[in-house]
Formats: structure tokens, C-alpha cells, sequence
């Protein structure tokens, strides 16, 4: 009964196409978030603190904050 591991900060659980929850750079502060599904995954590395840098298909750039289960 293991739950998918829906960290938005490993590289490894967020795929091309996934619905995802994003904080763009001008709303760090507020913590406001963007949905979207990821375009582009721009983080090369396998992990960031902070969430993994992807782009929408929209266009709109920022950290995964939440994975959304399909």
C-alpha cells in the first residue's frame, strides 16, 4: 500500500506531461502556485531543495512545489 512518493524536489518523480503545481520566480514570496503540465524539466541535477525547475506548457517557468496524482 505505498503511496507513489510525489516529492517535487526529486528529478526522478516528475515526468514530461505530468500535472504539476509550480511556484514562479515573482510569487517566491507569496507562495503562490501555478498548474500546469511540465513541458520541459530544466533542473539537471537529480535533487534541489527548493523543488526541480521545470517549464509549462504555457511557458511558464518555476519550482515543483506539488506533484498532482492522475
Amino acid at each position: 500500500m505505498d503511496e507513489p512518493n510525489l516529492d517535487g524536489r526529486k528529478r526522478k518523480n516528475i515526468q514530461i506531461g505530468d500535472l504539476v503545481e509550480i511556484v514562479l520566480k515573482k510569487h517566491q514570496q507569496t507562495g503562490e502556485l501555478t498548474e500546469g503540465i511540465v513541458k520541459r524539466i530544466l533542473t539537471k541535477a537529480p535533487h534541489h531543495p527548493h523543488g526541480i525547475k521545470v517549464m509549462l506548457q504555457l511557458g511558464e517557468v518555476g519550482r515543483v512545489k506539488n506533484i498532482i496524482p492522475e
